[in-house]
């Protein structure tokens, strides 16, 4: 690779890192495992950087490199994750933090129980805002099969909403 190629990749990872690499939390929902996804998947854009013309694909292509490789480690051995004392984003100004915090982690922990596939749809969807068509350019799936993930995610996840609120419901004060 030449000079100009490389510093026009350095100037990429700069401006680009800290979206990608929330967008890797949510696929992981490990800092640290998203660091690896985000490496690998800039490793795997670097070896592909000369033959990558559209420099508006650029984002799409390491979005793709890290769902595929998040798909593979999962495929490839049992991952488990941990639960964290405290996720790294903060509530918006004027919020109650205390519930703000409790409703974020109760949110985590469903998606996080949510099947691989599934999660994948809802983050990219509803945290990176990517449109149906992105969303299967990016995991290799079909546009129907975006609906159904994602509305079998969403379904579940009310469920499990709904019922841990008619839990704390019928809990007497």
């Amino acid at each position: 690779m030449d000079k100009a190629a490389e510093e026009e990749f350095r100037g990429f990872v700069t401006a680009r890192s800290g979206a990608l690499l929330r967008t890797a939390y949510l696929l992981v929902g490990d800092r640290h495992r998203a660091e690896d996804l985000l490496q690998t998947a800039l490793v795997k854009t670097f070896v592909k950087w000369s033959r990558l013309r559209d420099p508006g694909a650029l984002e799409g292509y390491v979005r793709r490199a890290m769902a595929t490789t998040a798909t593979s480690w999962w495929r490839g051995r049992p991952y488990r994750e941990r639960p964290v004392a405290r996720l790294p984003d903060h509530p918006p100004d004027g919020i109650d933090r205390s519930v703000a915090h409790l409703e974020k982690d109760a949110m985590w922990t469903h998606l996080r129980a949510l099947p691989a596939k599934q999660r994948a749809v809802l983050v990219l969807r509803y945290y990176e805002g990517l449109a149906e068509a992105e969303i299967a350019d990016v995991l290799g799936i079909s546009r129907g099969t975006v609906k159904s993930h994602a509305s079998r995610g969403l379904t579940t996840l009310r469920q499990r909403l709904d019922k841990e609120h008619d839990e704390l419901e019928a809990v007497p004060s």
